[in-house]
């Protein structure tokens, strides 16, 4: 069960507040994502607290006219969980479960004031647990909530008001996963060969869909659940499926990285079907992930704070740190006995190792 304490960064398990306890690589985590509705620009933030190496750190970054910029800032936590501010970062909890603020104050050229407000109560996503031999490698619990957007950001003193039906998605996880500086001694026997993810959540004028698996390198799914919430649903509202699908999927050769898909959703009445065309790719690391110097929970000193810039187009999109991404896509919708449903959203995919369902060794 959901409360407003979720919201905040206060976490001891992967269980709700109510439940405490300890673990190195526990962690609380805040993570935010927006687009104009042309498509023309793609933002998102981090914020991440690890209470046991006492270091909290955050990032923004957001798409210009093919660079992704990036604000990379990381503090020593002095214990102080409720402080939700990192160097140039803060976040605001302004309504818990339904409207929270990141402000990015002038630094490095980059600045930024944006409020994400819910579209629906955040959906609880089933808990993610799975082992490397005897050691939990990940358990956690995460809330996911499509948003409206407002404000602006500003780059090398070019400030762009975010446009009327700018959208996007926010979410909130708690637990444990592999933070900070990698294990000198890993668990042994090692039964994780591989890692395989995706993640779809989608705005429409009137409602959102939300898709997510981990599967093993067979393709065969460990955590999976699908959502669809019109505008305005509650904790109760919605339909669920654990049967969903991403089907026809075709590769971008020489990346592990979907050029198109499509989703389907069982229903009662048949079944839903959502086809994506991915046209912006966000490289994850711009917010830490896979971040090969600013990786989640490592200790950078009292204060540190870092612009970096990445041209899109010079990069090399094989190279493992840039295995993780959201690409922005534009979807249709169809469902039984309605018309088509233009919207937009992302295809977030990371696959490490094998996966051989795509053919990938």
């Amino acid at each position: 069960m959901l409360t407003k304490a979720d919201d905040f960064p206060i976490h001891q398990t992967p269980e709700p507040i109510a439940y405490a306890g300890t673990d190195r690589n526990f962690y609380d985590r805040y993570f935010f994502n927006g687009y104009q509705p042309d498509g023309t620009e793609f933002f998102a933030i981090a914020f991440g607290v690890y209470p046991h190496l006492n270091v909290a750190d955050a990032h923004f970054s957001v798409i210009r006219d093919g660079v992704e910029h990036c604000l990379h800032a990381s503090r020593v936590l002095h214990m102080e969980r409720m402080d939700l501010t990192c160097g140039p970062i803060k976040i605001e909890v302004l309504e818990p479960l339904q409207k929270l603020k990141v402000s990015v104050a002038p630094s490095n050229g980059i600045s930024a004031e944006i409020v994400f407000e819910g579209r629906t109560f955040p959906i609880e996503e089933p808990r993610f647990m799975r082992r490397n031999g005897p050691r939990a490698f990940m358990d956690y619990t995460r809330l996911t909530q499509n948003v409206r957007c407002t404000g602006w950001i500003e780059v090398d003193g070019v400030r762009r008001e975010l446009a009327a039906g700018t959208t996007g998605t926010r979410d909130r996880s708690w637990g444990i996963r592999p933070i900070g500086a990698p294990d000198p001694q890993p668990p042994v026997p090692q039964t994780i060969g591989g890692f395989f993810w995706q993640w779809t959540p989608l705005n429409f004028s009137d409602k959102s869909v939300f898709f997510h698996v981990n599967a093993d390198p067979e393709g065969v799914p460990w955590n999976t659940r699908a959502v669809i919430l019109e505008d305005g649903a509650g904790p109760d509202g919605g339909t669920h499926s654990e049967f969903a699908t991403i089907e026809d999927v075709t590769m971008i050769p020489g990346t592990r990285h979907a050029q198109g898909g499509k989703l389907v959703i069982p229903l009662k009445q048949g079944h839903a079907a959502i086809t994506f065309e991915p046209f912006l790719t966000f490289l994850m690391r711009g917010i830490g992930y896979g971040h090969p110097q600013w990786r989640h929970g490592g200790y950078k000193g009292e204060l540190e704070v870092e612009r970096e810039d990445i041209d899109l187009g010079a990069t090399n999109m094989g190279s493992p740190e840039n295995w993780h991404i959201q690409a922005l896509s534009r979807v249709t919708l169809t469902l039984p006995g309605e018309a088509p449903q233009q919207g937009m959203g992302v295809f977030e995919q990371l696959i490490a190792g094998p996966y051989r369902p795509y053919g990938i060794a």
